[in-house]
């Protein structure tokens, strides 16, 4: 049975799309063969003007929205910067971001943080020093009956995941409706991509809540005050730090939401308690995502 689309969605997992998945051929534990699909990554070289910033690997949808919401969150584009041209080649695998500002990171490309994150994340010293001086929208609130639909509309949402495996999502939400679903092989990828679209459609992020399928860890935490949004909900679990820090800036950390649980370490003020737990049932098993069953 084909789940069908989410309506509210503007941007959604595409897992027909051939290009993201190939069909492998193997054994299964009894020696049966098996074949499946697996998720393609393939790299994506990121260039900011004339100067080479990065190599991502990449499931290689939306490589503008990867770029943009890449440098946005390293500190390489500012708020302001007008950006003049965006250049993808598919044969070299390379973006180009351009910019009216002239750039020059070569200082700050020899100092880097490897993070947590999956798939060589990395974080700039700098970046660290403007998380302390964060401030998030303090008039947003998160009602626990907007959690229970918004776990259920992305469950119920076809994915690649579903399709393949190996991949997380990340869903920028406006109260009970999920808007941008954004899928790749590392979760701070799929952070970045719903970054660069809301920077690309001047998407005001006050009354956003953002939702992602992996851990709370302190790199998802600073992309997510990065981007300003004030609500962060996972359906995995915690770091320390992450929570730390949610904590330092009043960002409303959710984790372990799935079915009618969910956990509140952080912001815990925003909250409304209008559902009752019991009527939001358990998480159906075909359904499960990513972080669905190992923090059981």
């Amino acid at each position: 049975m084909t789940t069908a689309p989410t309506a509210s969605l503007t941007i959604q997992p595409d897992p027909a799309n051939p290009k993201l998945t190939e069909r492998v051929a193997g054994l299964d534990q009894d020696g049966h063969p098996v074949e499946i699909a697996v998720t393609v990554e393939r790299p994506l070289t990121l260039y900011l003007n004339g100067q080479e910033i990065v190599t991502m690997m990449t499931i290689g949808d939306y490589p503008e929205c990867l770029a943009v919401g890449y440098l946005l969150n390293q500190n390489m584009l500012r708020r302001d910067d007008r950006i003049t041209a965006i250049d993808v080649d598919e044969e070299t695998d390379t973006v180009v971001v351009r910019t009216e500002r002239a750039t020059d990171y070569e200082a700050k490309l020899k100092k880097k943080t490897l993070t947590s994150g999956c798939a060589q994340g990395t974080a700039f010293g700098d970046v660290m020093e403007s998380f302390g001086t964060a401030r998030l929208p303090t008039g947003a609130r998160l009602r626990t009956s907007w959690i229970y639909a918004l776990s259920k509309a992305i469950n119920r949402t076809p994915s690649l995941y579903l399709e393949a495996g190996a991949i997380h999502g990340c869903v920028l939400c406006r109260e009970d409706q999920p808007l941008v679903y954004m899928e790749d092989v590392g979760r701070h990828n799929a952070v970045d991509k719903v970054a660069g679209w809301m920077h690309l459609n001047a998407v005001s992020a006050a009354d956003k809540i953002f939702y992602t399928t992996g851990r709370l860890t302190s790199e998802m935490v600073i992309k997510t005050v990065q981007m300003g949004i004030p609500i962060l909900i996972s359906r995995s679990g915690f770091t320390a730090w992450g929570v730390e820090l949610a904590r330092q800036v009043d960002l409303t950390l959710v984790g372990r939401a799935k079915g009618k649980r969910f956990l509140a370490l952080a912001g815990t003020d925003r909250l409304i308690f209008d559902a009752d737990s019991d009527t939001a049932g358990e998480e159906e098993h075909r359904h499960a995502r990513k972080g669905g069953r190992e923090d059981e």
